[in-house]
């Protein structure tokens, strides 16, 4: 066989970084004898579905002494020359969707044929976690940042995201975020243009919720250790994304199966925090299977103790039939329970009234049961062509305790809440991929479907002390969800010039049953079309830059009490969203940067805490931002992003009121160091600028933040890894979600127009070991 380029891993060069020397001196006590860099070839062949060698295609060795590329020959070979241990192939390229191939230690290593999909990626700007870093997008990552990592909230796993998206605990540690991004406030994910999250197809925004519309409650059932990769869209520029897809796009897709048969982490650390997580992953011949446990336990720095518990079970198996074809089930159950300390007067914290970790009411908290199971099936013709197919079922029960305004409307009993959301939920998605010649030009046309449904029985409760103390709202709402897309692309000139057009239809129906009011039950239904269209244009090698323009319009549906209580109002809200960009990619450095323009239409909003309604008039957001990613060795990146929103206002008003309650600054930076002497580790910023909280007085604002986060981890032998985590480094004040509203603290206290917020976590240290037990390779 011919071989491809070769290239020798790099020596033993020593890279200090900061912190992490802490653990070096681990080295000389587990140091086992060097190994010749050289005991084992891997060599093949990379062909296409029509058995077709492909030149020029990246392929990376990753193991544990090191990383290594070459790239294919003119007859599609490769071979390298790495050490004796587990080996991870990764092969990439151009329109080549990406794939990993584990080789481990006494396995077949030689005369290997890799059948790829080809793949043309839409031009917005997306990020792979399991990109490579040799090659970086405008952030880089790969799956490491999940396994590495010791996470204990579900926050920290949305701050690994980073695209601009600001998210915040809104409640004192323990409901779902609010998320922030492009200058909106979309409250917990579904309004002003919302932001989609989806795990492997599953909308995890919820419709008609009880505590707010899109709510993202159901991402506490999100294991980290089972995120094979993440997808982020800027913006709404697939067809193949409907509801809640305005402001963009987080698709989370979860392991078929696990690297080793037995997988577990302990860890614990400050605040009473411990964690446990448990993977079986047993080795099938025709079959990819894992069985997940995950549970967590924390008080948190507060006065009134989170007493948080969530529990996860995760399931899957995937039945491979045969060739490219494959079938697979899958399972999710989730439990949590939490007390909180709610949003603080500020006010009284400055003065010493009320300490940064207190409470006012101490009996905020919840408790959330939620259960998915699914199917999913997939083919790959001999064509190329591939068809996709899943559905789920889900059932969920929330009930939320809260108190934002204290003594403010009943100072005998005070303002407690209880929102109660009961739900059972069906879906399916089918999808129809089509690459294809298109006058002797690279083609690929998506064509595919989506069906949702929610039967809801949600209500508003007055309570004390958790116990209720009457009915405001209660209803039995039933909505539904049909549409059908299509999206073409096709590169031009030699695959200089990229052209994508798209259109997507949705389809609601609204049914609520007023259990109060029967005079406010009713039947609306709602349409929308979708319109996407995208170009770019990379100049010749000589200038390796790319520039490109989007349009995508995205939709976000209103609460379905509110659409049948007012159906005059509009039952869905519009957001077009316009990209100008340009990257630029040269070897290890990669840059991106564009300008965005926002316009969104009416939106009213059904407020759940009491069962009003907000108009929000038409409003535009516009400014910049800024992407880039380098590696400095094959051990050491960098990365960082930021985006500044320039002016967000609302349109056709007499005098200019500002959209409040979001950053127009929002900025991330990483380094990393990965992969030298079984050594990981990463120090992580994150910074949000000072934002206004009232739309006429600028005076009113949120404070901003400056984060640091340290986590190292160190393999002391191949089946043990030690991990380090330090969140909050500097010990930073501050606070996360920040809102202005009137409260009364006490039954005879003075009603106040104040900022109330949610402080964020002091330093704390957590600690864990990783075990690898029973290698599949060994």
């Amino acid at each position: 066989m011919r071989e491809g380029h070769r290239e020798r891993f790099f020596g033993s060069k020593r890279y200090g970084v900061g912190v992490m020397i802490l653990l070096l001196s681990v080295q000389l006590l587990t140091a086992s004898p060097v190994q010749s860099l050289t005991d084992r070839r891997i060599s093949g062949v990379i062909v296409t579905h029509k058995d077709e060698a492909l030149n020029g295609v990246t392929v990376v060795a990753r193991g544990g002494s090191g990383e290594r590329r070459t790239m294919t020959n003119e007859n599609g070979e490769f071979t390298f020359d790495v050490p004796d241990e587990e080996i991870t192939l990764r092969i990439e390229g151009q329109y080549i969707k990406p794939q990993e191939q584990t080789i481990p230690v006494g396995t077949r290593s030689t005369d290997l044929r890799i059948q790829i999909d080809f793949l043309i990626p839409p031009i917005h700007q997306s990020i792979v976690i399991t990109a490579s870093a040799f090659e970086p997008q405008a952030e880089t990552y790969n799956d490491e940042v999940y396994k590495k990592t010791l996470f204990s909230r579900d926050d920290q796993l949305l701050e690994t995201f980073n695209g601009g998206i600001n998210a915040g605990q809104h409640e004192g540690g323990a409901t779902s975020l609010e998320i922030r991004r492009f200058g909106f406030n979309l409250d917990h994910g579904g309004v002003n243009g919302g932001l989609k999250v989806l795990v492997d197809d599953i909308q995890q925004n919820q419709g008609t919720q009880g505590h707010g519309q899109g709510y993202l409650g159901a991402l506490k059932t999100l294991t980290p250790e089972l995120v094979q990769e993440v997808d982020i869209l800027n913006g709404p520029f697939s067809a193949e994304y409907g509801d809640f897809s305005g402001l963009g796009v987080v698709h989370i897709r979860l392991r078929e199966s696990l690297s080793d048969r037995w997988t577990m982490r302990l860890q614990g650390g400050s605040f009473g925090n411990y964690r446990t997580f448990f993977g079986y992953s047993p080795s099938l011949e025709k079959a990819d299977a894992f069985l997940a446990y995950e549970s967590s336990r924390t008080d948190g720095p507060f006065e009134n103790p989170l007493r948080y518990k969530r529990d996860n079970i995760t399931g899957n198996y995937t039945r491979h039939l045969g060739g490219d074809e494959a079938l697979g089930f899958k399972l999710n159950f989730g439990r949590n329970d939490f007390y909180s300390s709610g949003q603080i007067p500020l006010d009284l914290v400055a003065s010493g009234q009320l300490p940064r970790f207190g409470y006012v009411d101490p009996n905020d908290g919840g408790r959330v049961r939620l259960a998915t199971t699914g199917v999913y099936y997939r083919k790959t013709f001999k064509s190329g062509d591939s068809f996709k197919a899943d559905g789920f079922l889900s059932r969920s029960l929330f009930d939320l305790y809260s108190n934002f305004t204290l003594f403010l409307n009943a100072p005998v009993h005070g303002d407690g809440i209880q929102q109660h959301d009961s739900r059972y939920q069906e879906g399916s998605n089918s999808q129809y991929l089509h690459p294809y010649q298109l006058w002797d030009n690279q083609s690929l046309l998506v064509a595919g479907a989506n069906f949702h449904e929610n039967q809801i029985n949600v209500g508003l409760y007055p309570q004390e002390r958790r116990m209720p103390l009457g009915v405001a709202t209660r209803a039995f709402a039933h909505v539904s969800n049909t549409a059908g897309y299509a999206q073409q692309g096709t590169d031009f000139l030699r695959g200089k010039l990229h052209v994508e057009a798209g259109l997507r239809w949705d389809y609601f129906r609204f049914s609520v049953n007023d259990r109060v009011d029967p005079a406010q039950s009713g039947v609306e239904g709602a349409a929308k079309l979708q319109p996407k269209f995208g170009i770019a244009y990379r100049l010749p090698a000589s200038v390796p830059v790319t520039v490109s323009f989007n349009y995508g319009r995205g939709i976000n549906t209103q609460d379905a009490r509110g659409i049948v209580q007012r159906p005059q109002s509009p039952r869905i809200a519009a957001t077009d969203f316009y990209q100008l960009g340009s990257s630029y990619q040269l070897g290890r450095l990669s840059i991106s940067s564009d300008l965005f323009l926002i316009d969104r239409s009416n939106e009213q909003v059904y407020v759940p805490d009491d069962g009003t309604f907000e108009l929000k008039g038409p409003s535009r957001s516009y400014g910049f931002e800024g992407k880039t990613s380098l590696r400095l060795t094959p051990f050491v990146s960098l990365n960082g992003g930021a985006i500044q929103v320039t002016n967000s206002f609302y349109r056709a008003t007499e005098a200019r009121l500002y959209v409040d309650s979001a950053p127009h600054t929002v900025a991330n930076a990483g380094f990393t160091l990965s992969g030298w002497r079984g050594l990981y580790g990463s120090l992580r910023y994150r910074h949000v600028g000072n934002y206004r909280l009232d739309g006429e007085d600028a005076a009113i604002r949120a404070s901003g933040l400056d984060v640091l986060d340290l986590a190292i981890t160190k393999s002391l032998r191949h089946w043990i890894d030690l991990n380090l985590e330090v969140d909050n480094l500097t010990d930073k004040v501050y606070y996360e979600t920040q809102n202005f509203f009137e409260s009364r603290v006490s039954p005879t206290g003075p009603i106040v127009e104040r900022i109330h917020g949610t402080p964020g976590y002091p330093i704390g240290v957590t600690v864990g070991l990783t075990l690898h037990l029973s290698g599949k390779g060994r």
